[in-house]
């Protein structure tokens, strides 16, 4: 398993932002959603990210948020970690359009060393379009990009349309389930290839697969300034069952001032045939601040 970026200042933040849940700001400083769920992980594979929809009396909406996050250390042991994103979203009565950007990247040396090793690094993308057929009803289709260093990827480029229904969806709560179809296409870096190669594995340069999607999702507004997003979703080949995939994703988000907010996120994906030597779970948490510019 490898852990992409964790701190003992993530411990912290959630435990503020736990707190922050009994607290209650002026009603001038409070927005009606936090800012986003900081999220540092956009095209996940074929994993849909958490993407609650707009309230259902809500049809006209422009966001774009920025959110960033690092840590830094010295001493006995050198440390960088550096995580970054980027949320368009444009909302016309029933049309919504979703643009996402990530990146992250790791590294660290023992003392005394002037060698560091890089530990993350990966680039990634989305864009998803939704069509609300009804209020609980919605039609979608998402593209997404990602290049991986330690999945050994140099490309991963997704499609996914499908349907999604929403059993609850109010200001409050939603709850809500997708059914659909991941085109995914592998381009795997060239140092991947030959590692395998040395090791006896016989690794093609790409390969496609075609995969059934399902998804749950469930976001709760604690209070105002509060928010706890959660999602699972499972992909399974359709040319080999062997080739199966498993995402959790988690989002707890305050709001501090009406364009600032504090995001702490987990992701957990698990492959169960990846490349050789790759390893089979990935755990990535972030802490973030996420500022909404629009």
């Amino acid at each position: 398993m490898r852990i992409g970026q964790w701190s003992l200042g993530g411990l912290l933040v959630m435990l503020i932002a736990g707190t922050a849940a009994a607290e209650e700001l002026p009603s001038g400083l409070v927005q009606r959603e936090a800012a986003t769920t900081g999220r540092q992980d956009v095209a996940t594979s074929g994993f849909e990210a958490v993407q609650p929809a707009p309230p259902p009396d809500t049809n006209d909406v422009t966001t774009f948020k920025v959110a960033f996050g690092g840590l830094f250390s010295g001493g006995n042991s050198e440390t960088l970690a550096l995580t970054g994103s980027t949320r368009f979203e444009l909302r016309r009565n029933d049309n919504q359009l979703v643009a996402m950007a990530a990146g992250n990247y790791g590294e660290a040396a023992p003392a005394g060393s002037d060698e560091r090793e890089t530990n993350v690094e990966n680039l990634q993308g989305k864009v998803r379009y939704d069509r609300f057929l009804s209020e609980r009803l919605t039609a979608f289709a998402a593209v997404s990009a990602l290049s991986d260093r330690f999945q050994g990827l140099a490309l991963r480029a997704n499609f996914d349309p499908g349907l999604a229904y929403y059993v609850v969806r109010d200001d409050r709560l939603e709850f809500w389930a997708e059914l659909g179809y991941d085109l995914q296409h592998d381009v795997r870096r060239r140092d991947t290839i030959a590692k395998a190669a040395e090791g006896g594995n016989d690794v093609a340069r790409t390969e496609t697969r075609h995969s059934g999607r399902g998804f749950l999702g469930y976001r709760v507004r604690l209070n105002p300034k509060v928010s706890l997003d959660l999602g699972t979703e499972f992909l399974l080949s359709m040319q080999d069952t062997k080739n199966f995939r498993w995402v959790w994703d988690a989002a707890l988000t305050s709001s501090l001032t009406e364009g600032l907010s504090l995001a702490t996120t987990l992701n957990l994906r698990y492959d169960n045939n990846p490349l050789p030597d790759v390893e089979t779970t990935d755990l990535t948490t972030a802490v973030s601040l996420v500022v909404n510019l629009l």
